[in-house]
């Protein structure tokens, strides 16, 4: 003998708990202000209580844009240039003096990264102009300046 089913109607699912799911959210990873309140926006209905509750995770260090920039800096640095993960920052909502201080000391290291990802990419330094002209583009859609990408192309590995 079949049981009837009961089904509950859509509107019926309740409301979760806003505090509740930003920790949820911020437990697997770090999120920018501008990221958990586009999350959060479909569980808080005032905005005046959304902010209130950023700015209480904030308090608490659970929140931070600077620990944000600094960590995904890091986790990229090795596959995209400055002008990358700057405009990738900002997309996300990170406030430009967090993004300059984030970046600041990447910008020894650039010459050696893109000379890394590059070696990756192409194994031997290009014959024809067009060659040259297509691992520079390369280098600049990862990131790099303009002259920068030229030096590494031209000087290969050295």
């Amino acid at each position: 003998m079949e049981r009837p089913r009961r089904s509950k109607p859509e509107s019926a699912k309740p409301k979760s708990d806003p505090t509740a799911r930003a920790l949820r959210l911020l437990a697997r990873r770090e999120h920018t202000r501008a990221e958990l309140a586009r999350k959060l926006a479909h569980d808080v209905e005032d905005p005046l209580a959304l902010e209130a509750l950023l700015d209480d995770l904030a308090a608490r260090g659970w929140l931070s844009d600077s620990r944000f920039a600094e960590q995904f800096a890091h986790a990229r640095r090795g596959r995209f240039g400055i002008a990358a993960l700057r405009r990738a920052l900002l997309d996300r909502g990170v406030p430009e003096d967090i993004v300059g201080r984030a970046l600041e000391p990447l910008k020894e290291g650039q010459l050696e990264a893109a000379r890394a990802i590059w070696a990756r990419k192409f194994k031997t330094v290009p014959g024809t102009a067009a060659e040259r002209a297509r691992q520079v583009r390369f280098l600049q859609a990862r990131g790099f300046a303009t002259e920068l990408a030229l030096r590494v192309v031209r000087g290969g590995t050295e």
